[in-house]
């Protein structure tokens, strides 16, 4: 099986001087086969890092995290992606644990930050509001759209791997930071294999997140209407 790290960037410099060493520690050749980086518009020097290391680089014609992945599937011809992005919430030491799973039938891999064994960033702070929400968010995905299989904990988290079968039967459209949401409830709904594990996840190197927390909230309540509304 062909299996591609997709390394999705807008200006994570300083970010991908820290990441990209332990990334290329894990492959290609055993985590995974090679890297395409996806870049969302960088002005930073982000695209002249990767040319300098030879890995070949896609620039997005639609932005956004939707957008990236879509452009993904499209150009790069691979059996499966595993998706990854260097700003340090994600463990490169994790992208060997997908290929095992991925060969053992698994349509869709997760890494969750909130099953048994895991770690959410927010696990220190006494008030965990992205957390909750998470959980809030997984907890209608399972309840509307889950028939059988196991339960999801993070069906958010854009830390995964997906085939290309699968990934070509869910017909996936959403071009924004939604889509890892839109990507587990079709799985769920299509009864796709879904299988999770523990991921520990990081602080941020550099910079900010570019999703406030009450429009974020309110795409994935969208989201998740129109995958309801969609369902009939």
């Amino acid at each position: 099986m062909k299996i591609t790290l997709c390394v999705l960037t807008l200006n994570e410099l300083p970010c991908l001087e820290v990441m990209f060493p332990r990334i290329a520690a894990q492959g290609p050749g055993d985590a995974f086969d090679d890297i395409v980086a996806i870049d969302g518009g960088s002005t930073d020097g982000t695209v002249k890092f990767f040319e300098d290391r030879d890995v070949p680089v896609l620039a997005q014609t639609t932005r956004g995290r939707g957008g990236a992945m879509l452009l993904a599937f499209e150009k790069i011809k691979s059996d499966a992606y595993v998706f990854f992005s260097p700003d340090g919430n994600e463990d490169a030491n994790d992208l060997a644990r997908f290929r095992p799973l991925l060969d053992a039938g698994a349509d869709l891999v997760i890494a969750s930050r909130m099953m048994a064994g895991a770690r959410n960033e927010e696990d220190g702070d006494i008030l965990k509001w992205r957390k909750w929400a998470n959980n809030g968010f997984t907890i209608f995905a399972n309840a509307l759209f889950r028939t059988n299989g196991s339960y999801v904990t993070d069906t958010i988290n854009g830390y995964r791997a997906i085939k290309r079968s699968a990934a070509s039967a869910l017909s996936l459209d959403a071009t924004d930071y939604t889509i890892e949401y839109q990507m587990t409830i079709r799985a769920l709904r299509d009864q796709l294999r879904v299988v999770e594990f523990p991921t520990i996840e990081g602080e941020r190197i550099a910079g900010n997140t570019g999703a406030p927390s009450i429009p974020t909230g309110l795409r994935f309540v969208k989201r998740l209407w129109q995958e309801w509304m969609r369902k009939y």
